[in-house]
């Protein structure tokens, strides 16, 4: 057996079975698109359906942060209350798609090229610390219930500058950087390296979409930053642009997620 990856992970096996060479990959496996042809049952997670619904929360998820970011710089009929209110019903997407991708990966068994472990329970977590796609959807869920806290103190926000940076700035700050982690940690289970250039595999197209979005987001986040006294127009519509581009960074990896729902599951004998 053949095991390759990003040191100390391994995130593709190439083996021999009955005289046919097998190369299993991390993110298919945990996705549920290459299953043993032993398999009996398909558990709900890794249905076709499952990543279809997944791909689209992240998609609606990512039209609300598109749009709210939009009315934040331009002329706009909504107050800054229901802009925010706008961008938490958005992260509410995010943090549910979040969710449903990590129990994936908390239950997608050994990448071995025959049929699951039987499980008697439900992993809701799990705790995989050397998966990396675990540690990327980990990273990104917890990412998204920062950006839960982010918009949702940014209805009513205090009056006080250093507390605005506590309640709205700090939360997207390390929301962004948790995704940023888990935007490369994806990169690195599709490409099976630290670095790879496969622009024409799809998984590769939507980690890299994605890792692009984590990018600009960062970027966002670190200009939001709440000063003690007034700040340059400049600043805040930089903030809002990066914000934006990083949504639509996410919702191509999500709309590329949806066609990737559809692909049928490679049978291993």
């Amino acid at each position: 057996m053949d095991a390759r990856g990003p040191r100390p992970f391994i995130t593709m096996r190439c083996l021999l079975r009955d005289g046919h060479r097998i190369v299993l990959r991390a993110r298919q496996h945990r996705k549920g698109l290459q299953r043993s042809a032993r398999q009996k049952g398909i558990p709900f997670w890794h249905r076709p359906a499952y990543n279809w619904w997944n791909g689209l929360l992240f998609a609606v998820g990512s039209l609300h942060f598109i749009v709210a970011s939009l009315l934040s710089v331009v002329d706009s009929p909504l107050t800054i209350r229901e802009i925010a209110l706008v961008f938490f019903a958005g992260s509410i997407f995010f943090t549910t798609a979040g969710f449903m991708q990590n129990l994936q990966a908390a239950n997608a068994g050994e990448m071995t090229g025959g049929p699951p472990e039987t499980r008697t329970r439900l992993r809701l977590i799990g705790w995989k610390p050397s998966d990396v796609g675990w540690l990327s959807t980990i990273t990104q869920f917890a990412g998204t219930v920062m950006f839960n806290f982010n918009p949702f103190d940014a209805i009513d926000p205090p009056a006080q500058w250093y507390l605005a940076d506590l309640t709205i700035w700090l939360p997207g700050l390390v929301g962004s950087v948790l995704f940023l982690v888990s935007g490369y940690l994806a990169f690195m289970e599709a490409g099976h390296g630290w670095w790879s250039w496969k622009p024409a595999d799809l998984d590769w197209q939507i980690v890299t979409a994605n890792l692009l979005g984590c990018i600009f987001f960062m970027g966002a986040g670190i200009l939001a930053y709440i000063p003690r006294g007034p700040e340059p127009a400049w600043i805040a519509t930089s903030a809002n642009v990066l914000l934006c581009l990083g949504a639509v960074g996410f919702l191509a990896g999500a709309l590329l997620m949806m066609r990737e729902s559809r692909q049928a599951a490679t049978l291993i004998p």
